[in-house]
């Protein structure tokens, strides 16, 4: 791709993009938090009910904010090499933030009713879109190297939407599973744990061998 389509294609910096990512991302986050609340006056009785029947709440919670942080982190990582973005970057951009500001709902739906298979196929599936919108954005900021300061090495590339990919996977299939067995769809999310730690480890060391050879 040749300087001018690239100019032409500019519609802004990337930094404006992700200083409006990072209030979504932290709204979203607080947001979160909102549900978890014990009622005045209880006797010591109460109390322990009470707080048995939160804990759902806050189980929920600390899988969403990990969730959301996780693509917090990820989402920075995307931008790290870019400059500028373009219309297709803003519209991937503005739908994956819509869909983290939306996060709270199906952590309410699996907080209440966690049991239920439909809040936990809504909350597989929204994590699975999320997954896919930003697998989406990395691979079109690694197709448009004009944005950029320096081009997105490939193999980095790779292992991010290797890393994305295996999220999307994990939780589309536990949309299915959940009408099966919630609670066995719950636990196929622990499948990621192994693959974040591998993919999350080799990006590391991607990254820092681009940056020695300045990438």
């Amino acid at each position: 791709m040749n300087g001018h389509q690239g100019v032409r294609d500019n519609e802004g910096s990337a930094t404006r993009l992700l200083a409006l990512s990072d209030g979504v991302f932290a709204i979203a986050m607080t947001l979160l938090a909102l549900d978890i609340a014990l009622p005045t006056g209880l006797d010591p009785a109460g109390f322990e009910q009470a707080l048995g029947d939160v804990t759902p709440n806050l189980w929920a919670y600390a899988l969403s904010f990990l969730v959301i942080a996780a693509f917090w982190r990820g989402h920075h990582q995307v931008f790290r090499y870019a400059r500028d973005v373009d219309g297709t970057v803003i519209r991937l951009g503005l739908l994956s933030l819509g869909l983290i500001a939306l996060m709270p709902f199906p952590t309410t739906l699996l907080a209440e009713y966690g049991d239920l298979p439909q809040s936990v196929a809504v909350y597989s599936g929204a994590v699975a879109a999320m997954g896919a919108t930003q697998l989406a954005l990395t691979v079109a900021l690694w197709k448009r190297p004009w944005l950029g300061s320096a081009a997105m090495p490939a193999p980095v590339a790779r292992n991010d939407m290797a890393d994305l990919a295996s999220t999307v996977l994990v939780f589309a299939v536990a949309v299915p599973l959940a009408f099966v067995s919630p609670m066995g769809a719950k636990l196929w999310w622990a499948v990621l744990i192994p693959v974040k730690v591998v993919t999350g480890k080799r990006g590391k060391r991607l990254r820092a061998a681009a940056q020695r050879f300045g990438a």
